[in-house]
């Protein structure tokens, strides 16, 4: 930071990886020795890709974090962040770049496997990179992979403002709870809890977050924050084209709900922007790497 003025608006740490996509006849997905599927694509983007493009093509300066492979999936993401002008810092891993396959179905729906011999117990982020990138920017966005935890702490010195996404949370998992008690914006998927209103009461009793919003699909998206005890809702919209596929739906929202954060709209705006995101990101394939833009945000 110098004189005030920060390199970066955002920076986002972790979830870079390369997912395998395959287009299955219907999920679950019954037994057979065989499928003939369309055309199957591996591409780089997971969820810290995905933030950091989103954020990117919506006008935000934005950098991005990790640790990478020297390997061909390193070389892909590599490549996805230099395409779209995307800044990215990586710390070598030995154990190779994050992998998943991601099945999915005619209604866009998705199950996602997730490759967990692509990660090294010992894997860090240097400390005093940390402190440096981090105290250049307005805001973190903390993805859940390793070794995001083991950085938090530094971040939290740096004053910057932090915000996570715990995914498919259950409730319980502790590792999860490791983040969100660092962060002052959570976001989650309502898909796993029982009860999403108290996991987000519990969230916003337990740590620093001012802003806890649980996506819920169809259902829309609930907000609650720590100055109130409304829950704010935003229905589901409906897509601007036929929905292909989910994936990054949820990684959308929450360029979208930056966004607002991030240029003072209220909370009510950073929802709607963040719906507004995720319904455009079902529209589009996996393999093709398009975003929204601010213009149409500003619109809805």
């Amino acid at each position: 930071m110098t004189d005030g003025v920060t390199d970066h608006d955002v920076l986002v740490l972790g979830g870079a990886g390369v997912d395998t996509i395959v287009y299955v006849p219907e999920l679950p997905l019954p037994y057979a020795d065989s499928y003939m599927v369309p055309a199957i694509q591996s591409r780089a983007g997971q969820t810290g890709d995905l933030v950091s493009l989103g954020l990117a093509a919506l006008g935000l300066r934005t950098h991005h974090l990790d640790v990478l492979g020297d390997d061909r999936e390193g070389d892909l993401v590599r490549e996805l962040h230099e395409r779209h002008g995307v800044g990215l810092t990586t710390v070598p891993s030995p154990a190779g770049t994050k992998r998943a396959v991601n099945l999915v179905d005619p209604e866009g729906r998705r199950l996602s496997l997730y490759d967990v011999s692509r990660g090294d117990a010992d894997d860090r982020f240097p400390e005093d990179l940390i402190a440096k990138l981090a105290g250049a920017s307005r805001h973190v966005h903390v993805s859940i992979t390793h070794p995001g935890a083991l950085a938090l702490p530094t971040i939290v010195d740096s004053g910057v403002t932090i915000s996570t996404d715990l995914h498919n949370w259950d409730g319980e998992n502790p590792y999860h709870l490791g983040f969100a008690e660092h962060a002052d914006i959570i976001f989650l998927s309502a898909t796993a809890l029982a009860d999403p209103e108290a996991a987000q009461r519990d969230l916003l009793a337990r740590g620093r977050a001012r802003a806890v919003i649980a996506t819920a699909g169809s259902a829309g998206a609930f907000l609650l924050t720590r100055d109130s005890s409304r829950v704010r809702h935003q229905p589901a919209l409906v897509p601007p084209a036929p929905v292909v596929d989910s994936n990054g739906a949820g990684d959308a929202f929450v360029t979208g709900f930056l966004f607002g954060l991030l240029n003072g709209s209220d909370w009510d705006t950073c929802l709607r922007y963040g719906a507004v995101a995720g319904a455009f990101a079902c529209t589009v394939p996996s393999a093709r790497m398009e975003f929204v833009t601010a213009a149409t945000l500003l619109a809805s």
